[in-house]
């Protein structure tokens, strides 16, 4: 049978699919007929293998097909979902009496070889290539273009530039490095005037001032000439962010069905935009009946003490949550029981009734049962030893729950500056029918050893500094093999190892190791350090002369050196956060017919020993020693020589 009388379409919905299956005139679509797949080919592909494309369709030789049918429509949309070809079809290659031999085209998309940039500077290239992970060789597609176009544009608004317009074209890439059937896209930008918000006025607010509703927007201000580091650009999500700051204001204040009915952003120039938010106050809200149900451990009256509400009082969410389930004084419910052991807890308030402008409230506790710590398990601790996180968590197994300690041991764990404090978590995995919890804290350990060095110019001299501070070190592995990779590590330990000279003139160094867990079994910490610098007018300490190597008379040279020894004990009154230091330090000073009028001494040529004592008591609350959200750090220090 000739080949040009054996193609034929094999399916009706072909045509939906946007794929071409060529006709056998011979036969009559309105009769199906099944055959047997004896065979698959495929021809147009060049960077995809064609097994693949037999793999996508889900037709195998041997398979029994109609024709038309919906096996060979479904084989169509397969393919198309894989998003590679910009054309299909599947026609009929032979037919031996009830065998049929398919023979699939496809026409591949384009891959992408290259894509610059206009309009924008050389640095804004480089971040965006980072921002929009295009890759050679990958597809190019409508999603891609799409993609694209869209990081672009959202990169530029979110630094001020709302009215950036990203032009993408697509074309063949006739270059002779080129890749067959591969495009290059010229992304054409224009980001326009940065723009800043001039004004921000609001709409149907009589009871909250303008004011008030501006300062709760704490990232959609206005631009004014005193505010010369806070920001005023325009970006949405912040926007949105920032009513839901405006309704928070409202919702203190009593107003409980409050809502932004309306926002308008308008331009007021090429360079500034005003924003207009039309307010809906509503009523202003009073709790009327408080009620508590479902509480056996603790009395309604001790409750009720705890939430505060009375008759009368104006309706505040924010406060009524902080009642119920985190306050920073820990005077919460929720709190009450899961420093108790009830992990599940949960409180449930309950509007009863809104009538007029008051509100009857019903607190539902589910108290659960209480459970105890079975085991403490530690994860993402790649560095640091075990026992380092297990000295610091306050959660130990066999106690009952209790959150605050929890929350303590998180404390602790950013406090020490080894691990990220954003990515610090607790999963308790619970086991309800023995009324245990596995405590697992989660770690991800951060970069904490310091490098530093610096070169400054400074009267006619040099001056090099060279630091390097290990804030996890371990002294107990200095001599084990392996450990040195590039340092002992994982054991707490501080050292610091600092020098600085200016060649002849000056020079200083200093060594200092801490031990936060002296012993190891409590958290009392042992501080020892050294240093010692040299001043001199630069001549040398010996000269030659007829009669010999004499010690220089020229030479002007202070020499001090020192040493102090620290100890520091953790109390537990009036509080854990409470630390006492002690130390005693020493100091010498050698001078060699010296004499400056910077450091006043009584004499050129002698030595001068300093003895000191420092007491010192401290307390230290913050929740992370860098950008520290709550807390506060104190101390007090008398020193004595």
């Amino acid at each position: 049978m000739m080949r040009a009388l054996l193609s034929f379409l094999l399916g009706l919905s072909v045509i939906a699919s946007m794929a071409q299956v060529t006709k056998q005139p011979v036969m009559d679509p309105a009769v199906p007929l099944e055959y047997e797949i004896g065979g698959i080919t495929v021809s147009g592909t060049r960077t995809t293998d064609p097994n693949a494309v037999k793999l996508f369709t889900g037709l195998q030789v041997g398979d029994k097909v109609t024709i038309p049918g919906e096996r060979i429509s479904r084989a169509i949309e397969n393919l198309w979902e894989q998003k590679l070809f910009s054309d299909i079809s599947i026609e009929a290659a032979e037919i031996r009496g009830r065998t049929i031999f398919l023979h699939i085209i496809v026409t591949e998309k384009p891959r992408l070889s290259r894509f610059k940039f206009e309009g924008v500077t050389k640095n804004e290239g480089d971040k965006l290539r980072d921002e929009i992970q295009l890759i050679r060789g990958q597809q190019v597609n409508d999603a891609v273009v799409a993609n694209t176009r869209t990081v672009i544009r959202k990169y530029f608004v979110e630094k001020g530039f709302l009215r950036t317009t990203v032009d993408i074209i697509q074309r063949a890439d006739t270059a002779r490095t080129a890749p067959e059937n591969s495009d290059l896209l010229i992304i054409k930008v224009e980001k326009g005037p940065k723009v800043k918000i001039k004004e921000v006025e609001f709409v149907g607010n009589e009871s909250v001032s303008d004011r008030r509703l501006r300062r709760a927007m704490k990232k959609t201000r206005r631009k004014r000439w005193y505010n010369l580091f806070g920001g005023s650009k325009f970006i949405s999500n912040e926007f949105k962010a920032d009513k839901n700051a405006v309704l928070d204001v409202y919702n203190e204040k009593g107003y409980r069905n409050a809502a932004i009915v309306k926002d308008t952003v308008y331009d007021v120039s090429s360079k500034r935009i005003g924003i207009r938010v039309t307010v809906d106050e509503g009523a202003k809200f009073h709790w009327r009946n408080v009620s508590i149900t479902g509480n056996t451990k603790h009395s309604t009256d001790t409750l009720l003490s705890i939430l505060n509400i009375q008759k009368g009082d104006v309706y505040n969410k924010k406060l009524l949550d902080s009642r119920l389930y985190m306050n920073p004084t820990g005077r919460d419910i929720t709190s009450l029981y899961m420093d108790d052991g009830y992990l599940s807890f949960y409180p449930d308030p309950v509007e009863l009734l809104v009538e007029g402008d008051s509100i009857d409230l019903d607190l539902r506790i589910r108290e659960g049962r209480q459970f105890r710590i079975r085991s403490i398990l530690i994860k993402g601790n790649s560095k640091t030893n075990e026992h380092v996180i297990r000295r610091e968590i306050r959660t130990k197994p066999g106690q009952l729950f209790n959150r605050s300690d929890v929350i303590r041991t998180q404390r602790e764990l950013s406090t020490l500056g080894y691990f990220n404090p954003e990515t610090l978590g607790v999963n308790p995995i619970q086991d309800p029918r023995t009324g245990t919890v596995d405590l697992e804290y989660t770690v991800e350990e951060k970069p904490s050893d310091r490098l530093e060095l610096s070169g400054g110019w400074g009267a006619g001299r040099v001056v090099l500094s060279l630091g390097v501070s290990f804030t996890n070190f371990s002294l107990r592995n200095t001599f084990k093999k392996g450990a040195w990779a590039p340092l002992p590590a994982g054991d707490g330990q501080t050292l610091n190892l600092r020098a600085q000279t200016n060649g002849r003139f000056f020079q200083s160094y200093s060594l200092s190791f801490v031990e936060p867990w002296l012993g190891g079994r409590k958290p009392n910490s042992l501080s020892l350090s050294g240093y010692c610098s040299v001043q001199s007018n630069g001549e040398r300490t010996y000269i030659d002369t007829d009669a010999g190597r004499i010690r220089n008379p020229n030479l002007q040279k202070l020499v001090i050196w020192g040493a102090t020894v620290g100890l520091g004990k953790r109390l537990t009154w009036p509080d854990d956060y409470f630390i006492l230091r002690l130390s005693q330090s020493y100091q010498n000073y050698d001078l060699r017919n010296f004499s400056s009028g910077s450091v006043v001494f009584d004499f050129v040529n002698g030595n001068s020993n300093v003895l000191a004592y420092q007491f010192q008591i401290s307390r230290n609350s913050v929740d992370q020693p860098f950008f520290a959200r709550t807390g506060s750090d104190i101390s007090f220090s008398v020193k004595a020589t």
